[in-house]
Parts: structure tokens; sequence; C-alpha cells
């Protein structure tokens, strides 16, 4: 009798330090549930301190192509100033860099889940990249896109 005392007396100080413990660090509960809530598909590329304008063109000949892919980039952190349609199609996306901001366009093509960079420096278009959706980009579909 007098163990069984002893050992729910020792449970109940084992269990009442395992909530101490908790309670005195909710932060780390807390990171912990909201690292594990990040969805990499919708997750901020750009950091809210730096402004990446983008042209993005639709290389891809699909209709609204480059009008689905601005949501996309501007939802992670992208400044998107302009969106037409690309002279030539191809099926690999290609991210030109304009202003010599490697970084940059490497942001972009991790983005876009791969693509192939280049540097063709214009300062006349007054933005960082240029950016040519090819047939292969897929953005995952959102409830709200139309």
């Amino acid at each position: 009798m007098k163990k069984a005392v002893i050992l729910t007396a020792v449970a109940v100080a084992l269990l009442a330090g395992g909530v101490t413990l908790l309670v005195a660090r909710p932060g780390a509960t807390e990171r912990a549930m909201v690292r594990s809530d990040i969805d990499p598909d919708t997750m901020r590329l750009v950091p809210d301190t730096v402004r990446i304008k983008v042209e993005l063109l639709n290389a891809s000949g699909g209709r609204g192509v480059a009008r689905r892919a601005m949501q996309y980039f501007r939802d992670r952190g992208f400044d998107v100033v302009s969106v037409g349609n690309a002279a030539a199609r191809t099926d690999s996306s290609v991210v030109l860099d304009r202003t010599g901001h490697l970084e940059w366009a490497q942001l972009a093509a991790r983005a876009l889940g791969g693509a192939r960079i280049e540097v063709q420096p214009d300062t006349s278009r007054y933005l960082d990249l240029t950016i040519l959706i090819g047939s292969l980009f897929r953005p995952p579909s959102q409830i709200l896109y139309p």
C-alpha cells in the first residue's frame, strides 16, 4: 500500500513538472505548431524590405497563364508590374536578370520550381526581372483564383 502511494506521488510530481515546463515555455510549443503549418507553395520568398519589380511574359501559348502566374508571384512577395505575351514559345521557364541581382533571379527560379537564369541587363525597362513562363509551369490551384 505504501509503495502505491509513493509511486502515485512520484507520478503526480513528474506530471506537474512537465506541465510547468510547458507553461513556462509557451513559445516553443507555438513555434513548433506554426512551422508545421507552413505550406511551401504559399511561402513568401521576398523579404518585406525588398521590392523586386517583375515583368511576366506568357511563353507557353496557353490563355491566361501570365495572369495566373501574376497572382502566384505576388503571393510570394514579388512586385509584378507588367503582364503580357512573349514573342516566342518555350517549354521551360526562363528568368532574365535585368539589374545584376542574381540572388533575386534565383528567388524567382525557386518560385517556378526551377528555371534557367540569363543575365540580360536593360536599364531602360525600370524592372529587375523578366520572367518567361514556359508551358511546364503549373501554379497550384487555389480556391479563390479564377
